[in-house]
């Protein structure tokens, strides 16, 4: 694939894989980006994930003929960027590695040595010329790895992004951007958004026409969408009115009063209510919903003098992903001892900026009159 006239594409699509990092259902694949800059010097960006080292070395070898590469420039160290470094440099004695200090402790970490003697140690703002394009890096710790740097050429404005603007699902699958971006963001880079807005001042500085991330497609149209996207969801603003209803029920009660909200927010012309089971719905694309709109309810039985398990574990999962600048409302459900919204709180209080709706539905057993009025008030409450 020709980016652009000296930019080439030498990925791969993995229709393998049933779980991305062990735990992302990705059912139309993943891409494993990488791309050749061929110039008086030669520079690979990225390598691909272990088990595809052949049929990238072929589309290499494709483009470069009997030309070898000068560099390998390495921006960020999980292995399905960086597994082929060893292999690769063995095929290409003479290629210098390219990174920044802290990847170069993690190279010596994976393959039991930090090629010193072949080695270029690139900081923040830093160049290296290939002939007519000069390469710029730029620091992006925490974007979602310490030591990742992305890299900007300056002859045709491209950034490489590394895992900046990566989305889950191979390129031969077409599917909307958004919603697989979206789900890749919050699961894998959402916890740092405060690194990602550092990173997307420094881009602003930049004249982009082109971004190239490390999974997902090629940017090349409308890049003020993609940008403004990650704005808001590293920001961790409101991308979109409306409110999540995520529930768990062992007998059903709790799931009737979850749909009664459901139907009562939608009498008042709510704009958009999106109602989930905890306990059959992907984890993630749960994680995705919730920081998608600006109201959240949670819905929940007590169990053990706590919540239900998966109840617990989306709470523990939205903590953990900086989970913030949201209204929550809750509703419980027990028969003897009603715990369960003093522990959503009470877990939930750790974030910041959440805001609690003034009604809490209890239900004791099942619904009657005054639990439905309850859902009444809290239904009024969240469409004011």
């Amino acid at each position: 694939m020709e980016i652009t006239k000296d930019i080439r594409y030498v990925g791969v699509n993995d229709h393998e894989i049933d779980l991305f990092e062990g735990q992302y259902k990705v059912e139309n694949g993943m891409a494993y980006n990488s791309y050749v800059i061929v110039d008086e010097k030669i520079a690979v960006m990225d390598t691909v994930d272990g088990s595809f080292y052949e049929e990238w070395m072929q589309k290499i070898r494709q483009i470069l003929g009997s030309r070898t590469p000068d560099y390998l420039v390495v921006q960020h160290m999980e292995p399905d960027h960086s597994a082929n470094i060893s292999a690769f440099l063995q095929a290409f004695p003479n290629t210098v590695i390219v990174s920044s200090a802290p990847a170069f402790n993690m190279v010596k970490q994976f393959f039991g040595t930090d090629y010193a003697d072949r080695r270029l140690i690139v900081k923040e703002g830093d160049t290296l010329s290939l002939g007519v394009h000069t390469l710029q890096f730029i620091g992006a710790p925490m974007v979602h790895w310490p030591e990742v740097i992305v890299t900007y050429d300056q002859h045709d404005k491209v950034l490489f992004s590394a895992d900046g603007f990566g989305k889950f699902g191979a390129l031969d699958v077409e599917e909307e951007w958004a919603c697989e971006a979206r789900r890749y963001y919050f699961g894998i880079v959402g916890k740092f958004g405060m690194q990602v807005q550092n990173l997307l001042k420094k881009a602003a500085a930049l004249d982009i026409q082109i971004i190239c991330p490390l999974h997902g497609p090629i940017l090349k149209e409308n890049l003020e969408y993609y940008v403004n996207l990650y704005q808001t969801w590293s920001s961790y603003g409101v991308e979109s009115e409306g409110i999540m209803i995520a529930y768990t029920s062992v007998y059903g009660n709790t799931k009737a009063a979850a749909k009664l909200l459901a139907d009562k927010l939608t009498e008042r012309g709510c704009p958009k209510v999106v109602l989930t089971d905890l306990a059959r719905e992907d984890m993630a694309e749960c994680i995705e919903d919730a920081f998608r709109y600006g109201k959240l309810v949670l819905a929940t039985t007590t169990y053990n003098t706590d919540m239900f398990p998966f109840m617990r574990e989306f709470i523990h999962e939205l903590a953990g992903h900086n989970y913030q600048n949201r209204t929550v409302a809750l509703i419980e459900n027990g028969s003897w001892a009603p715990l369960a919204a003093k522990a959503m709180r009470a877990k939930l209080e750790a974030c910041k900026d959440i805001t609690f709706a003034e009604h809490t539905v209890q239900i004791r057993s099942a619904l009657n009159e005054d639990s439905i009025a309850q859902i009444e008030a809290l239904a009024e409450e969240l469409c004011s």
